[in-house]
């Protein structure tokens, strides 16, 4: 049977490290898990509580496209309480996932064959969603001078419809301060650039909040998730805002591409907003596990890293040790029982000198993790 141009993405590596681990594990092999962004902390008890007692009170059947009205309006008190923003909760959007809310943004915002900027490096989700949907992804090189976020003397001279930005990073966890994402912001202002903000890890810091792009302007796209803070990566339920005369233009997509979000995961999420002690106490064994990291990195041989400001994530140069980092990642995996995610998840062009780190698993995994790679890296020499 035939099949589609648009089909020909790229495979997202770290589900296939992801993979690969999971038949170690159900070898009989012990792995810890540093590759996969996913929290190892469940949902918070009360988000699971109210999916209970709602499941004893009849169907959780379709809710209105644009998702619950109690969850839009408290997704939309989060901003006032997060950054002293006041938002209209008719702008919030709740998605099925923030994933859902990538297609929606880029199907509601650029035609076929636009080109669409992306920093590197970068989410690879991001460069597949738009080959999927027939868009040119433009890859912007970022500096380990600007701590790998792209600034507006990267993009000069570069034709493109929109750009998408994340601070916090993936991989790198850097962020941008508010002076430097509203240069990027006035750039694409000034150029007619689509905007949008990627902000899913917003919560996760360890020093200063994030800006948020909606402190800036209103005239951008915000995509956010409960999957990372809120520690509901499998529940698949996430949110954007979006200026006021898009609303119907993305309900009406969100009608016809999903219908709408899972009902149990926005009781879930909404019920999950007011649990901020549990999510706070989350973000406390994040911290001990960056600045584990930091040290145990560094003792193995990883030395060249950019101290992350939030997310969960070590980005590490590894071109001393390698330039083949998928053959680097699968031997730390087959030889030292370690997950990692080879860089060229994120960068196709500079990735193969590069590993990414997570360190979103409990304290304990992250120590014996780091004990494993410093065994191999004893060990290790570079071929």
């Amino acid at each position: 049977m035939r099949v589609s141009r648009r089909g020909a993405v790229d495979p997202f590596i770290v589900m296939d490290v992801m993979e690969a681990a999971r038949a170690a594990e159900a070898a009989g092999r012990s792995i810890i898990h540093m590759e996969v962004g996913q929290p190892g902390t469940p949902a918070p008890k009360g988000a699971r509580d109210a999916v209970t007692a709602a499941m004893g009170h009849g169907a959780l059947g379709y809710t209105v496209a644009l998702g619950l009205p109690e969850l839009r309006a408290g997704i939309a008190a989060l901003y006032q309480r997060w950054y002293g923003v006041t938002l209209d909760p008719a702008r919030v959007v709740v998605t099925s996932g923030s994933s859902a809310a990538f297609l929606l943004a880029f199907t509601a915002l650029f035609e076929a064959g636009d080109r669409v900027g992306l920093g590197e490096p970068g989410y690879p989700s991001y460069r597949q969603i738009l080959r999927a949907l027939s868009l040119t992804p433009v890859g912007i090189p970022a500096s380990v001078m600007n701590r790998l976020q792209p600034t507006p003397a990267d993009m000069a001279g570069i034709q493109m419809a929109g750009m998408i930005v994340a601070s916090p990073g993936n991989p790198s966890g850097t962020m941008l301060d508010h002076a430097a994402l509203k240069s990027l912001m006035d750039h694409c202002a000034a150029h007619d650039i689509a905007f949008i903000s990627d902000e899913i890890y917003h919560g996760l810091h360890y020093g200063d909040r994030a800006t948020s792009a909606l402190e800036i302007s209103d005239d951008c796209y915000v995509i956010n998730s409960f999957s990372k803070y809120f520690s509901m990566t499998g529940w698949r339920v996430g949110w954007m805002v979006v200026p006021q005369d898009h609303v119907r233009l993305i309900e009406r997509l969100a009608q016809n591409m999903f219908i709408c979000p899972p009902h149990a995961s926005q009781i879930a999420a909404l019920a999950a907003l007011d649990c901020v002690p549990e999510l706070e106490a989350n973000r406390t064994v994040y911290a001990q596990n960056r600045q584990l990291m930091l040290e145990g990195l560094r003792a193995a041989g990883f030395t060249k890293i950019a101290p992350p400001d939030g997310a969960f994530y070590i980005y590490a140069d590894v071109s001393d040790l390698t330039d083949d980092s998928l053959g680097f990642a699968a031997q730390i995996l087959e030889q030292a029982g370690v997950a990692v995610t080879p860089g060229l998840d994120f960068d196709p062009v500079r990735g193969a000198q590069t590993l990414r780190f997570s360190y979103a698993r409990s304290t304990e995994e992250i120590m014996t993790g780091l004990a494993r790679l410093a065994a191999f890296m004893g060990q290790y020499s570079k071929l």
